[in-house]
């Protein structure tokens, strides 16, 4: 095979984007991109594109958004590529694209597998405690995440980084990734597939809006890790005297036995009781209005010692 590899690409949403771009940076022969098809979205449920969608027609590819798996195969078929990328398509593929192009359907996945198959795997790495996470690039079968692997790409979790963080850092090591494995396919030497172990498996189930109620009979480094993980949806949240108010930034202390959900201070920022150790809030947001630092955050909403979040 002589140049780059003509492919289809499947991805949504942002994490998507920088495989997208490398791919075309790289000299590959994109001959067409599959997205969902537009969604509401805001306030005003306007319908809005894809963030895959919108930069595949600023680079001029052509986009479908197929809603079936079926028509995400004939649309497939009709471009007859050497491979399929998939990053975050958020549709399942029929056996019958899976088996369609000769180097298959090579998928980005944003954790080290098979630990983290699944919807949300950043979000349950950070709410794990994780300390390294990564990509993994494998060829798509017909089980969840379950594919054999033919690269991987290791790095730490910081322990303050947030799930959008995390997630840029992946998608550009994903982009990365993909490239070398398409550059070797390109060259006729495609990486060897590894089957997955047979042990280690986790499955990173759906974030659900009731899991962002916050439990102050929990330990503070188990709430500030969910701060983290549940950035931007569903938030993290409690009440204050009828007031709905959405931790959005946050760090734990050791401490010992208190009042869980009392503020022991509100200078500068929010410090907490737990049922063991101490939240630290310092971005704060209240019902219908945006985040604030919580020194703003205070100015708006005055807090004293003794308050308590439910």
């Amino acid at each position: 095979m002589s140049g780059g590899v003509r492919l289809v690409f499947a991805g949504t949403p942002e994490f998507a984007c920088p495989t997208l771009a490398a791919l075309v940076q790289e000299g590959h022969e994109v001959a067409g991109v599959l997205t969902q098809p537009d969604r509401p979205a805001g306030r005003g449920r306007r319908l809005t594109a894809s963030a895959v969608k919108t930069q595949a027609q600023a680079l001029g590819i052509p986009v479908f958004t197929p809603p079936t798996g079926a028509e995400a195969c004939a649309c497939a078929r009709a471009l007859a590529p050497d491979v399929v990328v998939v990053v975050a398509y958020g549709l399942l593929l029929p056996r019958e694209l899976l088996g369609l192009p000769p180097y298959g359907c090579l998928n980005v996945h944003a954790s080290l597998l098979p630990r983290w198959r699944g919807a949300a795997p950043i979000a349950r790495a950070i709410e794990a405690g994780d300390s390294h996470t990564g990509i993994s690039i494998i060829r798509l079968d017909e089980g969840l995440d379950t594919g054999p692997v033919l690269m991987r790409a290791t790095t730490p979790i910081d322990p303050l980084e947030s799930a959008p963080e995390l997630a840029a850092r992946l998608a550009q090591m994903g982009a990365r990734a993909m490239g070398d494995v398409l550059a070797a396919i390109a060259r006729e030497e495609p990486p060897p597939a590894v089957p997955q172990p047979a042990t280690g498996a986790l499955y990173a189930r759906k974030l659900t809006k009731a899991e962002g109620v916050i439990d102050w009979q929990e330990p503070a480094s188990v709430i500030a890790r969910r701060v983290r993980a549940f950035t931007p949806w569903p938030g993290t949240r409690a009440r204050l005297e009828g007031l709905g108010v959405k931790i959005c930034a946050a760090s734990s202390e050791d401490s010992g036995p208190s009042d869980p959900g009392r503020v022991l201070s509100a200078e500068g920022d929010v410090r907490i009781a737990t049922a063991r150790g101490t939240l630290i809030a310092t971005i704060l947001q209240a019902d219908n209005e945006r985040p604030l630092p919580a020194a703003r955050f205070l100015q708006k909403h005055p807090l004293t010692p003794g308050d308590r979040f439910q």
